[in-house]
């Protein structure tokens, strides 16, 4: 089973947190729109994980200026169609990962919340653990609610913060997966050394 991972803002360590689950599920990657080829999301992860180009699928936009989706395709000179997202090699399991929140245009009409929505995948929610979180996180899973998307469960990342991880599940009814604290250092053994532990090895024995 593939899934797709958002977050509830840009920055807020989406890709870190997929290079952490390729290496402990051993799950291929996916970026469907690369905005900012300057320094490349597959290349980031290449180098944390250590995996070879097999593991990874080019993606279907790539977008020259760091910038909202629709902005970067539009200095480029480019038109973003939805119909082009199609899930590579539907009988591998990949990880999707998406650009900023799920509420970033892709063109005049369409945002990434609409790519989840036609590759029909399970999502899995990054967001940070520190102040400002709970709004941003709550207004993510209104969003996906209403549109009746399956939410599997969030992760955070950053500082552990008690108070709002309870705050997040009591008022959005989901549950935190897991959790990933700083790291010291980003590479592929201090990414091992941190488990994921619990109903996140749940939901991935389940989808396997």
């Amino acid at each position: 089973m593939s899934f797709f991972l958002t977050g509830t803002d840009t920055e807020v360590g989406k890709t870190v947190i997929c290079a952490w689950l390729m290496v402990h599920y051993k799950y291929h990657y996916w970026k469907p729109i690369q905005s900012g080829m300057d320094s490349p999301d597959i290349k980031t992860i290449q180098k944390i994980t250590g995996f070879d180009n097999s593991f990874f699928f080019p993606p279907a936009y790539e977008l020259q200026q760091p910038l909202s989706p629709h902005e970067s395709a539009k200095r480029d000179g480019i038109k973003i169609e939805l119909a082009n997202f199609l899930l590579p090699r539907k009988e591998t399991k990949v990880i999707v990962e998406g650009a900023g929140g799920i509420l970033v245009p892709i063109n005049e009409k369409y945002f990434i919340i609409d790519i989840i929505k036609k590759l029909k995948l399970p999502i899995l929610l990054v967001a940070r653990s520190g102040l400002g979180t709970i709004n941003h996180t709550l207004l993510t899973v209104s969003e996906l609610k209403k549109r009746n998307l399956p939410l599997l469960g969030i992760i955070l990342n950053g500082k552990r913060n008690q108070s709002n991880r309870e705050a997040i599940e009591k008022y959005s009814g989901v549950s935190v997966v897991s959790e990933l604290e700083p790291l010291k250092t980003l590479d592929k053994k201090t990414l091992l050394s941190h488990k994921p532990g619990g109903r996140l090895d749940e939901i991935f024995a389940s989808k396997g």
